[in-house]
C-alpha cells in the first residue's frame, strides 16, 4: 500500500473527530513531500534541529508541531514558525516560549503535557502543577502563548484497560481545566492523545488529535 493510500485510509478512519499529526521524525524531506502531495499538511517532529532543517526546504504552508521534549535554549529556533508545541511541562519553558513569541511577533499555540503513564521516563505535569501555572499572575499576563489544550502519552503496555484509564484521566483533566480556566476560550479545544499503537482507544476516549508515525511511514 502506498503512503498516499495509508494517509487516505487513516483520515477516513478518524473522520472529522480528530486532526492527524503525521510524525515525521527521522524521515527524509522527500518522504514528507510525498505525504504533503497526498494531502497531509500537519507534521510532528521530536527534535528542534531536524524540524528547522525540514522547515527550510519544504512548503511553507506545512503546520509543524513540536511533539518531543523541548529544552528552553532551543525555543528561539522554532518560535518564528512552529504551529504548535505539544510538550510544555514547566513554567520555565512557558516563560521562554512567551519571550521568544514576543521577539517573533506572534502568539504560539501550546499544549500542557501531562504525565499520565506508569513509566517514570515520560515527561509531564501533574494536575496540581498545571493548576499552579494557570493560577499564577505571570501566566495570566503572558501575551504571546495560547494554551490550546492538553497532551499525554499512555503507558507502553498491552493492557488496554490501563491505557483506556490513562486516556480517561487526561480527558477528565481537560474537562476540569476547561471548566475552571478556559470556559469562554474557544481556543482551548485540543486533546492530543493516541499514537500508532493506541490511537483507536484514544479516539474512543475523546482524543481530538492523534500523533501517528510508524503506521504511516513504517518503522525507523
Amino acid at each position: 500500500m502506498s503512503l498516499a493510500e495509508r494517509i487516505r485510509n487513516l483520515k477516513e478512519e478518524i473522520g472529522d473527530t480528530a486532526v492527524l499529526v503525521a510524525v515525521s521524525k527521522t524521515k527524509p524531506a522527500t518522504l514528507i513531500q510525498e505525504a504533503y502531495d497526498a494531502g497531509q499538511h500537519v507534521f510532528g517532529e521530536n527534535k528542534v534541529q531536524e524540524m528547522v532543517e525540514k522547515w527550510e526546504v519544504l512548503p511553507k504552508d506545512i503546520q509543524w508541531h513540536l511533539i518531543g521534549h523541548l529544552q528552553t535554549n532551543k525555543v528561539k529556533y522554532i518560535a518564528p514558525f512552529v504551529s504548535m508545541i505539544h510538550s510544555v511541562d514547566s513554567m520555565k519553558l512557558l516563560q521562554e516560549i512567551n519571550k521568544q513569541g514576543e521577539k517573533a511577533g506572534r502568539v504560539i499555540p501550546c499544549l500542557l503535557q501531562f504525565h499520565i503513564a506508569q513509566e517514570e521516563t515520560k515527561f509531564g505535569l501533574s494536575f496540581q502543577e498545571a493548576e499552579d501555572i494557570l493560577q499564577s499572575r505571570e501566566f495570566v499576563e503572558m501575551q504571546h502563548v495560547s494554551i490550546s489544550g492538553l497532551m499525554g502519552m499512555a503507558s507502553f503496555t498491552d493492557n488496554e484497560e490501563q491505557i483506556r484509564d490513562e486516556f480517561r484521566n487526561l480527558h477528565n483533566y481537560f474537562s476540569i481545566l476547561k471548566s475552571n480556566y478556559f470556559k469562554y476560550n474557544p481556543d482551548f479545544a485540543v486533546l492530543s492523545m493516541g499514537m500508532s499503537s493506541d490511537y483507536q482507544l484514544a479516539l474512543e476516549e475523546g482524543s481530538t488529535m492523534i500523533r501517528v508515525g510508524s503506521s504511516l511511514f513504517g518503522g525507523r
